[in-house]
């Protein structure tokens, strides 16, 4: 079973209904000791990446909409004003603790882009390297429904793959997924935890409950298959109690579905699967470097054949023509021709631009 105080890397989804109060708004009691939570986490040196719905929620308060549904430009024209705010409060309840806070907004057009998706995660890893917390939202202002995630329960496990975090948590209005919806049913029974998302499980999933939030158990089974294909458990947990991390760890209701491999696993092993798009030649130096689990740079690289795009696999081969391995570039064919056996410091002479260090960064590497 999963331990939420192990975790490496942690991505936190939090609701609307949790977040927000429709009669007085923001719940800042409750914020403030989720605050404390992600601040034990970070000492313990975990990463967190924090989910957050709410800005909608926020931004029509603010200006005065009415109950029910909001057109599309309704919702959006609450998002801009909403977005503002949210920032703003987990940035007020997480300097105490000494955390840098970020804002990260992202389409679904964000993750099926090949370019797009390596933008982002490459700014994630930054963030998260530097110690910052990323609070991640669907972008509202400009998503329309065929570009829309349309719940951030399936964006919160995109983004845990995305950033290769190990554990997923979503902080519901429910204690767990139950073999029918528990507030009809009174038979309905509670999983501990899920190892199989099996066509009996996914025909329990109900539909939304809360009068916020816009995620239902359906959707939060498909942000569970999504976290576990990428070697990442999630758990399903009630949030509106005050530290309810701290409550996880201490045996709360939840339930936890649980991946076969650890993310980094699951990542190597996609990409060993993909089918080469061309190759890179590499010196005796980098083969050494490549052993001792270093990234490859470009000053170790003889020669570059094929043609491929950024972030496409590619074969790695050693100085006798031997396959070593294969890792997703970092650039397109004819950028890495122009670089190859050139140091990192010199690529900004030669491409125009301060390109990356690496060539293939070695957690997008199998060797």
């Amino acid at each position: 079973m999963p331990d939420v105080r192990a975790a490496r890397r942690l991505v936190i989804k939090i609701g609307s209904a949790l977040l927000v109060d429709r009669a007085t708004g923001l719940r800042q009691g409750w914020l403030s000791a989720l605050a404390m939570d992600v601040a034990e986490a970070k000492v313990r040196g975990a990463d967190v990446v924090l989910v957050s719905s709410g800005s909608i929620a926020l931004g029509r308060k603010v200006l005065g909409l009415p109950a029910g549904e909001l057109t599309l430009e309704q919702s959006q024209a609450a998002a801009a004003v909403g977005q503002i705010r949210l920032a703003r409060a987990y940035e007020e309840v997480l300097a105490p603790h000494g955390i840098t806070t970020a804002q990260v907004l992202v389409t679904l057009e964000d993750t099926e882009d090949r370019r797009r998706y390596l933008n982002s995660r490459a700014t994630m890893e930054t963030l998260l390297g530097l110690g910052v917390v990323p609070i991640v939202n669907e972008n509202d202002t400009v998503a329309t429904d065929e570009i829309r995630f349309g719940d951030n329960d399936r964006l919160a496990a995109q983004i845990a793959v995305t950033v290769g975090a190990d554990q997923l948590i979503l902080l519901s209005d429910v204690d767990g997924f139950y073999s029918a919806n528990p507030k009809e049913d009174a038979s309905a029974v509670r999983f501990d935890v899920v190892e199989h998302i099996t066509p009996e499980i996914e025909a329990m999933a109900g539909d939304p409950i809360s009068g916020l939030s816009k995620g239902g158990m359906k959707t939060k089974l498909m942000a569970a298959k999504t976290a576990v294909a990428g070697g990442c458990a999630m758990a399903i947990m009630e949030g509106s109690v005050l530290r309810p991390l701290k409550a996880l760890a201490e045996g709360a209701h939840r339930t936890w579905f649980v991946p076969g491999a650890d993310p980094q696993l699951a990542r190597k092993r996609w990409i060993n699967a993909m089918k080469p798009k061309g190759e890179v030649v590499v010196d005796a130096g980098a083969v050494a470097a490549l052993g001792a689990g270093k990234s490859l740079l470009p000053a170790g690289v003889r020669a570059v054949k094929g043609s491929f795009g950024r972030g496409e696999p590619v074969a790695i081969l050693g100085p006798d023509g031997s396959v070593l391995g294969k890792g997703l570039i970092r650039y397109t064919a004819a950028e890495a021709k122009a670089i190859a056996g050139h140091k990192s410091g010199e690529i900004e002479g030669i491409l125009g631009y301060a390109g990356r260090a690496a060539l293939i960064h070695r957690d997008d590497m199998v060797v």
